[in-house]
C-alpha cells in the first residue's frame, strides 16, 4: 500500500515513522561533503593545469621545456613514471625525457588509449603542433588508482600546450643557431677589415666551423688546379696525415671527389664502405664539406669531421654551413678586390716617385758630378783635387743608390715576399752579418729581370760566402755588398777587417772560382791598403 496524503493535507508517515521530507534532507546532507571535495579537487586540478601551461609556455630552452612538460604531467595525474618521446620529421624516435624513480623503456609510439568507459594503468597522448606530431607523452603507474577519462582529458590538454611550447622552443633554438653562424661571418668580415693576414683569416674560418658544427677536425684546402690537386691552407684539430681519405687530389679523396661532383654541401660517413681504407681510416666517421666559391677564380673546400662512432651531422647544418660559406667567400672576394685597389694605388705612387727620381734627382746629381769632374783639370792644389775626386765618387755612388731605389719601387709585392733576388740578397746579408757587422747593400741595374735561374743561385752563394768570411775570419765591423748588373753581373764584398789570413782554408774561395769559371767569369780577393778585403766576382749574363 503506497503512502497517500489525507484529505486534511497532513503528510502521510512511512512504516519507519520518519517523514519523507526529513529523509531526503538527510541524504543531501550526507552527500554534500563528497561533492564539496570533488569540486575542490577539480578546482585544484584546473589551477595546476593552468600553472603547468604557464610554466611550459614560458620556456625557450628546449631541454628544460621538455623536462618541465613531463614533470607537470606526472604531478597533475599523480603518476609515478612519465616519459616524453620526441620524433623527427620522418616519425622516428630521436630522444626521450624521463621522470620517475626508475627509468623504464618507453613503448613504441601508438595511438592514444581510449578511456571513455573504462579505467587503465597506462596513458599515451600525442604531442602535436599545427597538425604535426612532435612526439608522444606516456604516463604509467598512477599512485592512488587507475587512470580515468578525466586524466586523459587533462593530459591531452597539457600535450596540446606542450606542442606549442616545443614548436616555440625549436623556433628560438633555430634563431639562436642562425645568430651564432651570422656572428661567425661577422668575425671573419671584421678580421678582413682590420687587415689581418689572409692565413689568420682562413684559420679563423676553420676555427668557427669546428665550434659551430662540433667537429673534431676542420680543414680548408684550395683548388683544384689544372692537375686536379688541392693545397692545404688552414686546419684545426688534427694534422693532415691524420685525415685518411682526404688526400689533396679529388681523384683519390672521397670527400673532395664528392664535393667536385656535387658542387654543393655533401654529408657522408668516412667509416662506411665507400671510404674503405683499413684501420688508418677507422678514426674518422661523419663528415660535412662545403665549397667556398670565389668570384675571382679558383676556390676552396671546407671539410669538418667527427670521430668514428660520433652522431652524424644534422641535415639542417647543410643550409647553415652553405650560407656561411657563401658569405665568407663574398667577404674574401671583397677583401681581395680592396687589396688589388690598394696595390694599384701603391704602384701608381711608386711609379710617380720613380719618375721624379729618374727625371729630376738623378739628372741633377749626375750633372753635378760631371761639373765637378770637368773642373778637376783646372785644380792645381793636389789636396783640393783629391777632395773633388772623392766628391765625384760619392755622387756616382748616390746615383747607383737612387737607381737601386727606383728598381725597388718597381719591384712587385710578390717579389718582396721572397721571389725577388734583391729581397733574397738583402735577407742573406742581414742574416749572415747578424749583430757582428754593420751591413750596407747597393744594387744597380735590372737585377730581378736579368739575373735569374742558376746565375741568381751563384750570386747568392758569392754574397753568402763573402759576408760569412768577413764575420768568421776578418774580424770586421762593417761590410759593403755591391751588385752591378750591366753586360756582366759583378758582385763585390768589401769589409774593413784584418784582411785575408794566409792560413785560413780556401775551400769557399775555390768554390766561387769554380762557379765563375763555369760561366766564363772570374773572381779575385785582395787586401786593401787601408785594411780590409775586397772580394770581386763577375760572370757574363749570357753563357
Amino acid at each position: 500500500m503506497s503512502d497517500q496524503l489525507p484529505d486534511n493535507g497532513t503528510p502521510a508517515t512511512s512504516h519507519t515513522g520518519d517523514p519523507p521530507g526529513q529523509m531526503r534532507l538527510a541524504e543531501l546532507v550526507d552527500e554534500r561533503p563528497d561533492r564539496g571535495h570533488a569540486v575542490a579537487r577539480t578546482q585544484d586540478r584546473m589551477q595546476g593545469l593552468f600553472d603547468a601551461f604557464l610554466d611550459v609556455s614560458t620556456g625557450l630552452d628546449l631541454d628544460v621545456t621538455l623536462r618541465h612538460i613531463v614533470e607537470a604531467a606526472v604531478a597533475l595525474i599523480d603518476a609515478q613514471y612519465g616519459t616524453l618521446g620526441l620524433l623527427d620529421a620522418d616519425g622516428l624516435m630521436i630522444g626521450f625525457v624521463h621522470v620517475g624513480p626508475d627509468p623504464r623503456p618507453a613503448p613504441e609510439p601508438r595511438p592514444p588509449v581510449s578511456v571513455d568507459r573504462e579505467t587503465v594503468s597506462f596513458l599515451s597522448v600525442p604531442v602535436t603542433s599545427r597538425g604535426e606530431i612532435l612526439g608522444h607523452l606516456y604516463l604509467t603507474a598512477k599512485r592512488t588508482s587507475l587512470f580515468s577519462a578525466e586524466d586523459d582529458t587533462v593530459l591531452t590538454a597539457l600535450a596540446r600546450a606542450a606542442g606549442i611550447a616545443i614548436a616555440n622552443a625549436r623556433l628560438y633554438e633555430g634563431a639562436e643557431v642562425g645568430r651564432t653562424w651570422l656572428a661567425a661571418v661577422t668575425d671573419v668580415r671584421t678580421a678582413l677589415l682590420q687587415g689581418r693576414p689572409p692565413q689568420d683569416v682562413l684559420g679563423l674560418v676553420v676555427d668557427r666551423v669546428a665550434v659551430l658544427t662540433g667537429a673534431a677536425a676542420t680543414f680548408l684546402v684550395h683548388g683544384p688546379d689544372e692537375n686536379g690537386s688541392y693545397q692545404l691552407r688552414a686546419h684545426t684539430g688534427a694534422a693532415l696525415q691524420d685525415l685518411p681519405g682526404v688526400e689533396l687530389d679529388e681523384h683519390a679523396g672521397p670527400v673532395l671527389r664528392a664535393v667536385a661532383e656535387a658542387r654543393d654541401v655533401v654529408l657522408l660517413d668516412m667509416s662506411g664502405p665507400a671510404s674503405s681504407g683499413g684501420a688508418a681510416r677507422a678514426r674518422w666517421g661523419p663528415c660535412i664539406a662545403v665549397p667556398l666559391r670565389s668570384a675571382l677564380g679558383g676556390g676552396s673546400v671546407v671539410i669538418a669531421l667527427r670521430t668514428a662512432g660520433s652522431p652524424p651531422f644534422e641535415p639542417s647544418l647543410a643550409a647553415l654551413i652553405s650560407a656561411f660559406a657563401d658569405q665568407t667567400a663574398l667577404a674574401l672576394d671583397l677583401a681581395a678586390r680592396q687589396q688589388l685597389i690598394r696595390r694599384s694605388d701603391v704602384t701608381e705612387d711608386r711609379d710617380r716617385i720613380a719618375r721624379d727620381l729618374h727625371d729630376h734627382v738623378i739628372q741633377r746629381v749626375f750633372a753635378a758630378g760631371l761639373t765637378l769632374q770637368s773642373a778637376l783639370p783646372r785644380i792645381d792644389d793636389a789636396e783640393a783635387a783629391t777632395r773633388v775626386r772623392s766628391a765625384v765618387e760619392q755622387l756616382d755612388e748616390t746615383v747607383r743608390d737612387i737607381r737601386t731605389t727606383i728598381f725597388d719601387l718597381h719591384t712587385s709585392d710578390s717579389a718582396r715576399d721572397g721571389h725577388s733576388l734583391r729581397r733574397r740578397l738583402l735577407d742573406i746579408v742581414t742574416q749572415t752579418a747578424g749583430d757582428q757587422l754593420r751591413p750596407t747593400v747597393r744594387m744597380s741595374g735590372a737585377v730581378d729581370n736579368l739575373v735569374t735561374g742558376d746565375l741568381a743561385a751563384d750570386v747568392e752563394a758569392v754574397v753568402r760566402e763573402g759576408v760569412s768570411n768577413a764575420v768568421r775570419h776578418a774580424q770586421a765591423g762593417a761590410v759593403i755588398v755591391t751588385l752591378d748588373v750591366a753586360d756582366d753581373a759583378v758582385v763585390e764584398v768589401v769589409d774593413n777587417g784584418t784582411g785575408i789570413d794566409p792560413a785560413a782554408p780556401r775551400s769557399g774561395l775555390r768554390n766561387l772560382e769554380e762557379r765563375a769559371r763555369r760561366r766564363g767569369g772570374g773572381v779575385t780577393a785582395v787586401c786593401l791598403e787601408d785594411g780590409g778585403t775586397r772580394l770581386r766576382w763577375h760572370a757574363p749574363l749570357q753563357t
